[in-house]
Formats: C-alpha cells, structure tokens, sequence
C-alpha cells in the first residue's frame, strides 16, 4: 500500500495544474455566478430552514463556504447526497461528524425513487418540529437548497416536488429544474412545492463555489467528482489521479474473477455474416455496441485489466515513481479494454481511454470511494 504522502503528492500535482489551467482559461467562478451568490446571501436569512447538499464523496470538500457568512442559522440539515457513490463503510462516521457540528445530517441518493421519499419524510419532520418549536402553526415554510455545483441539488427538487405532490394529491402541471451532469447548469433560484398543511416550499439555487480555491488537494477532489468543469485539465491526467485512488484501495481485490477475460464481445461482432443488406446493417450495430463502455462485458472487461495489471506489477508503489509507471501500464492495457480502435495517435487514444474511464468512475461501475478523511476529532460513542 502506497503512503498517504505518496497519494497527496499526486492529488497537489493535479490541483496545482487545475488552478493555473483555471488563471490561464476562463475558471470556475463567473459573473453569473457572481451574482447568484449576491441574490443567496439576501434570501438565506428570510428562509425557515437550509438544506446543504454535500457530495458523499467528500463530504468536507463539498462545503458550501458562503453559509460561514452566517453562523446565527438556527436550523441547518446537511444532506449527503450521492451516498450510493461513497464508501458505505464511512457513512455512518460522517454522519457522526455532522451531528457533532451541530448539523442535521441525512444520507440520500437522488436517484432511488425510496431513498428520496424517506428525505421528503424527513424535511416534513423537521418541519413539524420547527413549528412546534416556535408555538405557531406558519401557513407557508420555505427551505432553500444550498451547494457547490453538481452535487445534485435539482435533482433533488424535481425528484421531492414529485412526490411531495403526489403525496398532497395536489394536481397541475409539475415544474422541472434544469438538471446536466455538468456543473454550472441552474442559473436561477426556482421555487418548489414538496408539501402542504403546512405549505412547503423548496428553493433551488445554482452552484457556488469560492472565487478562489488555494488548497490544491481540494482543488483534486471538485474537478475529479465534476464540481469544477472538464476541460481545464487533460482527462488523462484525471484518471491518473482515479487510478491512484483505485491503486490504493482494496476496490481491485474484488475484481479476481474477470482476471484474463476473453474477449467475448470482440468475438460476437466479428462474426460475419455474407450478402444481406439486412447482415450489414446488424453488423453495424454490433459495433455500436462494441463501443458502449457501459455495457456490463466491456465494464467487467475494464476491471479485469485492471486487477490484472496490478497483481502483476512488480514495482513498489510506496515509492511515487513506481506508483506512475503502474498508472501509465493501465492506461495502455485499458485501450483494449476499452475497444479503442488503433491508429489514433497517442494523444485520442489517452483522451479516449481517459473520458471512458472518468465516466465509469463517476457512475460507481468502478466501485465506491469517500475521498475525504474523516478529521481525527470525531468522537466515537463508547
């Protein structure tokens, strides 16, 4: 197992390339958003409850810096969202970390249709809670949905509108925020119904991130979850930081059984069949699906090469220059893996095997990470 200064000499190598790509081209902070942060900060003391999604991933990375502006919010939930994408064995002890904040926390994937109505259960709790709190019954309760870009905020409104809705056996027509797994998408704040008796409304907002990240490891871990955008680093460079990740985790143990996988896809295409016009079209759609990086024989494919390529490697990774010899023999062996045709130039082929393999990492087809740690403060319950 390579030394955590190993890891953290790679992860500062990428950021500081993020933060000068980022001075260089247009960053990740903007007038727009700029002027977002503006509109938030005049609404966040007028709302009855905030709601900050986090990124289960890095649950400290994904912080929203702008609500330290505003210490005196008397009710704050922190929603890890994305908690299919996280190491399951450290969810619990994040959420112990939150409770110590004095946050409410709650772990949620947006996309399961039951993870989402138990976090509707819950904000209608909290709710209920907070009126009785404050001796009043409020015809109206807003909660504003707060967070750096792409950690799921509006798929969370549409997904809670949706069922608060249905729940309510309220009837018109449903809104829908804007959602894209690119980040910078939701330019205005939305308002959305997710209950009633009382009225509940749900604000969505864009994505803010500081003008100025410094800490380069933090920079890291935003562009590799797509927090910052693609693009202000070469997608090689960002699966040579997830392979490092994978390198260092046990992830690849499970892998053993698609250890020297046969080609068996590559072999179905090519089986060619003469003369129709009809053979001809269903051999190109084959290929099509040849290309598919998500199809369950290329995935297992990839995590064959994977497992194999490091049970192999005779390096010591504890040392950074073996850790980077084993990244490079990966990245070659995956172009097979990945089906990338030959003759593109080493350039595509590294951008290729690159953007298949960040998608695949993205999605968790590659396994479960939580990228930051846990601060050594956490109290555990004896």
């Amino acid at each position: 197992m390579a030394t955590a200064s190993t890891a953290s000499r790679i992860t500062r190598k990428i950021g500081i390339a993020v933060k000068k790509a980022a001075s260089r081209k247009k960053g990740w902070y903007d007038l727009h958003m700029a002027a977002a942060s503006g509109a938030i900060a005049q609404r966040l003391p007028l709302v009855d409850l905030v709601a900050e999604i986090r990124d289960a991933r890095i649950p400290l990375s994904s912080e929203y810096e702008l609500l330290r502006d505003f210490p005196a919010l008397s009710k704050r939930i922190v929603v890890m969202n994305k908690i299919d994408l996280a190491d399951q064995t450290q969810v619990k002890g994040w959420m112990r970390y939150f409770e110590q904040q004095n946050c409410i926390p709650y772990g949620v994937n947006s996309h399961n249709k039951d993870s989402v109505k138990g976090l509707l259960n819950f904000i209608q709790a909290q709710v209920r809670g907070l009126c009785k709190a404050n001796h009043h019954a409020s015809e109206t309760i807003t909660i504003m949905l707060v967070g750096i870009p792409n950690v799921g905020k509006s798929a969370l409104a549409n997904s809670l509108h949706q069922m608060g809705r249905i729940s309510a056996a309220e009837k018109g027509r449903l809104k829908h925020a804007t959602v894209s797994p690119q980040p910078g998408e939701t330019k205005d704040i939305s308002s959305f119904k997710i209950g009633s008796h009382p009225n509940i409304y749900l604000l969505d907002t864009p994505g803010i991130l500081p003008c100025m990240i410094h800490d380069a490891e933090l920079c890291s871990k935003l562009v590799l979850t797509g927090a910052i955008r693609d693009g202000l680093i070469e997608q090689k460079e960002l699966a040579r930081y997830f392979l490092a990740i994978l390198n260092l985790s046990d992830q690849y143990k499970k892998w053993a059984k698609f250890s020297a996988n046969e080609d068996r896809l590559l072999s179905f295409i090519e089986h060619k069949e003469e003369g129709s016009i009809s053979s001809k079209l269903e051999m190109r759609q084959k290929k099509q699906h040849m290309m598919d990086h998500t199809q369950d024989l290329i995935v297992n494919d990839v995590r064959g090469t994977i497992f194999d390529t490091i049970s192999c490697f005779d390096g010591d990774i504890e040392l950074e220059e073996d850790m980077i010899k084993l990244m490079e023999a990966e990245l070659v062996a995956l172009r097979d893996a990945f089906r990338v045709p030959q003759g593109l130039g080493e350039y595509v082929y590294n951008r290729v095997v690159g953007v298949k393999l960040l998608d695949l990492y993205r999605s968790g087809r590659l396994g479960q990470y939580t990228l930051d740690t846990l601060p050594l403060t956490l109290h555990h319950p004896l």
